[in-house]
């Protein structure tokens, strides 16, 4: 279905094309001196009728499609053609009649042969039909093959949320079998519980590609509550979310693979432990996210799945606008990601 806006601007596009046909016939015709506004208005009326016509070949190109060519098809539209020719004709020469925009040059209805003045006109009306035709034909093609990419594009989208999903799941669970088997039994009812809050949280925002900065830092509490239960005294949690950027619109589970290579190459690698802290900021236009964590950057931590999922998430929903980088900061690592601003509903 096409957009309002799309039927606006061929509104104009008609009108401006009676208009310059309406000044092209009184330039032609000055030294009659016919009244402008009614000769204009005149050819405006005459061509906005092809606003009708455009909507009606519209729906024919949708149904029967002049490409590929086929017998059937190509039918239909000659007798369209032939239908809508005819009838714009003959509508002209009822407006040329009614509202005689030549004075007393005008035709009337015993000067008129409909029929001869049909005929003179088809030819210039299937050159009109065939060029409203291949513009809806181009206008439908481009519907149907954007319509095809945003399916791709969320399918591609989804699969690489199921990816991180199962990968995240496997991980949680076996940390619970450890916990299990060395009696830290309520470390692992902890982590149980905030494993099922996480997937309730994928469950209600499943098919949702971006939510609230607040609802995916409350999960990435929940899940680095979970890390905590792992790392008990090793691992210190800050999590600093502007108040401005709280109602700001993120990809859904986008955080919590940044989170996840933070403890793994971090806080993991490391005896003493160390900490991790995510951090929002708002600046200018965009939503700028920081999760750094105590360590140093190895050439194999960019090459983790998380962290290929994320960049291509984020190349898919916003294309060149958006940045992701991984950087080593001191005795840190910083995991930064900025994205156009947007709110939630």
């Amino acid at each position: 279905m096409l957009s309002r806006r799309f039927w606006i601007g061929a509104a104009l596009f008609w009108f401006a094309f009676g208009v310059i046909e309406g000044i092209q016939t009184w330039l032609g015709m000055l030294e009659h001196h016919h009244f402008v506004p009614l000769l204009l208005g005149h050819f405006v009326v005459v061509w906005e009728a092809w606003v009708l016509f455009t909507a009606v070949i519209s729906r024919l190109v949708h149904r029967f499609p002049v490409v590929p060519p086929g017998v059937r098809n190509i039918v239909v539209h000659v007798i369209a053609a032939c239908a809508i020719g005819a009838t714009h004709a003959a509508y002209w020469m009822t407006l040329t009649v009614v509202m005689r925009p030549y004075d007393r040059l005008n035709a009337t209805w015993s000067d008129v042969n409909i029929f001869q003045s049909v005929i003179y006109r088809l030819p210039a009306e299937f050159v009109i039909y065939a060029a409203v035709t291949a513009a809806m034909q181009a206008v439908d093609h481009y519907g149907r093959a954007a319509q095809l990419q945003a399916s791709l594009t969320n399918a591609r989208l989804h699969a690489l949320e199921l990816q991180i999903q199962p990968h995240f799941l496997f991980n949680t669970l076996n940390a619970v079998s450890s916990l299990v088997r060395t009696n830290r039994n309520d470390e692992a009812v902890t982590m149980v519980a905030g494993l099922s809050d996480i997937l309730r949280y994928t469950l209600d925002h499943e098919g949702s590609q971006r939510v609230s900065l607040e609802a995916e830092t409350d999960m990435l509490r929940r899940y680095l509550e979970i890390q905590r239960a792992r790392f008990a005294d090793r691992m210190t949690v800050s999590i600093d979310v502007d108040p401005s950027t709280r109602t700001a619109a993120i990809p859904t589970l986008i955080l919590q693979p940044l989170a996840e290579n933070a403890v793994r190459h971090g806080i993991a690698r490391s005896s003493a432990g160390g900490v991790v802290a995510v951090k929002t900021f708002r600046e200018n236009g965009w939503l700028r996210v920081d999760v750094t964590n105590t360590g140093s950057l190895q050439p194999a931590d960019r090459e983790g799945i998380g962290l290929r999922n994320t960049r291509e998430r984020l190349r898919q929903l916003y294309g060149d606008n958006q940045m992701f980088e991984l950087r080593e900061e001191r005795d840190s690592v910083v995991a930064s990601l900025r994205v156009p601003w947007s709110e939630m509903a």
